[in-house]
């Protein structure tokens, strides 16, 4: 085993030869794509990166939302509805996007799965707030509130969108064309709700959890640039060597502004 620092921030590298990749938290907010990635890539590769996504210092307070004239949804908010900016549990940051940035095969193609990716409208909230598709898969928008929403794609490569759901159990689903970290969504009608979608052109992404872990498997060996990518806190970068059939562990480390 090794291990280096890196980059902006604290970032722990350790290589273990051997063994298969561990599994990650569950998303904060629900499932990101990682489920789907993982089980997109169980053919291309053998090897796995993991690792945890911590946060030093003491987290920002997330804004209170007045939700007094959407009463159905401040009703799903028993504490009091907060905008999930900075989601930190036991020095564990979520909703941070981990991806591969470089070192995969130049020219290399990889299917889309046909399984859409999806992102709910719950409690006038996006779940959930960090998600990843590939290029050319399927996003699956659900309105799970009896309230309009209006759903707004605000991207800079790929082709926008702006689309209403006036009622509950409504379902749309969009494409996107290009790679492009990341593309925001919100929402016209209920201007505190956004959430923020990584467009990959490969399967090799998570989201980290609640937990602040993460799993990115079926990785061919190799060496790889990964990025870890926050709303708020911008970009961490590791460099990391698996082996086939090894297990890479990262720690990228995050801290307030």
């Amino acid at each position: 085993m090794r291990r280096m620092m890196l980059g902006v921030g604290t970032v722990a590298l350790c290589v273990a030869c051997g063994g298969g990749g561990g599994g990650g938290g569950d998303q904060a907010g629900g499932a990101g794509g990682g489920e789907q990635a993982a089980a997109a890539t169980a053919a291309l590769g053998t090897a796995s990166v993991s690792g945890n996504v911590l946060f030093t210092g003491t987290a920002p307070a997330n804004p209170a939302i007045d939700m007094s004239e959407e009463p159905t949804c401040r009703d799903k908010h028993p504490e009091g509805p907060r905008d999930p900016e900075v989601m930190v549990a036991d020095g564990k940051l979520a909703n941070v996007f981990v991806y591969v940035k470089s070192g995969l095969p130049a020219g290399q193609a990889f299917p889309a799965p046909t399984a859409p990716a999806v992102i709910d409208q719950d409690g006038c909230l996006y779940h959930p707030r960090v998600l990843g598709v590939m290029v050319g898969q399927p996003l699956e928008i659900r309105n799970s509130d009896p309230v309009l929403h209006n759903i707004k794609a605000v991207p800079t490569v790929n082709r926008g969108f702006n689309i209403s759901q006036p009622q509950a159990g409504m379902t749309t689903t969009r494409t996107f064309s290009d790679p492009e970290i990341m593309v925001p969504l919100e929402c016209n009608v209920h201007g505190w709700m956004n959430a923020f979608l990584g467009v990959v052109a490969h399967p090799f992404f998570a989201v980290s959890g609640a937990d602040g872990t993460f799993t990115i498997g079926g990785l061919p060996a190799g060496t790889y640039e990964l990025e870890a990518w926050h709303e708020k806190f911008g970009t961490r970068t590791a460099s990391v060597t698996v082996t086939d059939g090894g297990t890479a562990t990262v720690e990228f480390s995050f801290a307030a502004n």
